[in-house]
């Protein structure tokens, strides 16, 4: 069932289902929606849709600004979410942070322009605008640098020439855009972020809840890596063991023909076609590569 209407968080809370809260847009939207389709979970084929049930796998989705989530689940409205580390870091909501997803990294920096300052020290005194003024205020305070934070809600790129500030503090990607607008990056970087699954801070788990994250962690492995089947003579044998260790052990079975096995090994996606030039090379034939949806470790 699906509803365009804000549910109620007193019906919410009576659910038993697990409540956990997805970004409605941007960056985080498109990618965390993936995943969880990948790990058998359902989503909203019209993006006005704000909720969405799942009752065949226990779960109930609520879209909401990825801004909020971390909002809505410090404040025990919501039992999970996915939102970045740094709008965790900057909401101050008593949300915890479960385990990192993989996409969505970004860092957040300082920049501006050659003209100005070029090291976080040189703040002192100067304008920096943000969207995200409790994690740039954290740092300064523990930096003793007393600067002026001017708060925006986006595009602080133009801050600078239009006047406002006299450098930035905000998540950079690629850096693209910074550097159509003159910008370049310097001091360090004052913390590294990605797509993230945060609980609230009471939050006791369940069955529900681990499966979950098992299916989370299944659907990651499998993009990372391929599985690996080839036949080898027994003369070969140890040295392409080597090559394929798996994540435990290979699955080695002997084969009809005499003195031959049929070896299966998970390996990464990245060497594989390494792999299989260094297979073919040592004696192994047959070598097939084939791709995993999901798994369980």
């Amino acid at each position: 069932m699906m509803s365009r209407s804000v549910p109620n968080p007193d019906l919410c809370a009576s659910s038993d289902l697990l409540r956990i809260a997805l970004p409605n847009k941007g960056a985080l939207s498109d990618a965390s929606a993936q995943l969880l389709r990948e790990a058998g979970y359902r989503q909203r084929t019209d993006r006005k849709d704000l909720t969405l049930r799942d009752e065949d796998n226990g779960v109930e989705f609520f879209y909401l600004r990825p801004r909020d989530i971390a909002v809505y689940v410090g404040e025990g409205t919501l039992d999970l979410g996915i939102t970045g580390r740094d709008l965790l870091h900057d909401s101050g909501a008593p949300a915890a942070e479960v385990r990192g997803l993989g996409f969505g990294r970004s860092r957040f920096r300082f920049a501006g322009p050659q003209t100005g300052p070029r090291t976080p020290a040189e703040l002192d005194g100067r304008r920096i605008a943000t969207s995200y003024p409790r994690l740039l205020q954290e740092f300064l305070t523990a930096h003793s640098i007393d600067a002026r934070i001017v708060e925006l809600d986006g595009a602080v790129e133009s801050s600078i020439s239009l006047g406002v500030a006299d450098a930035i503090a905000d998540v950079v990607e690629t850096g693209t855009t910074l550097r159509k607008a003159g910008l370049s990056l310097f001091g360090e970087t004052i913390l590294e972020s990605e797509a993230i699954v945060i609980q609230r801070q009471d939050f006791t788990g369940g069955t529900i809840f681990e499966h979950f994250l098992q299916r989370i962690n299944g659907v990651q492995v499998a993009r990372e890596y391929v599985m690996l089947d080839y036949d080898v003579p027994e003369d070969a044998l140890d040295r392409v063991i080597e090559l394929t260790p798996g994540l435990e052990s290979p699955t080695i079975s002997p084969l009809s023909r005499t003195g031959w096995y049929a070896v299966r090994a998970m390996v990464g996606r990245g060497l594989v076609q390494s792999l299989m030039d260094d297979l073919w090379d040592a004696g192994a034939r047959a070598i097939i590569s084939t791709e995993l949806s999901a798994c369980r470790l």
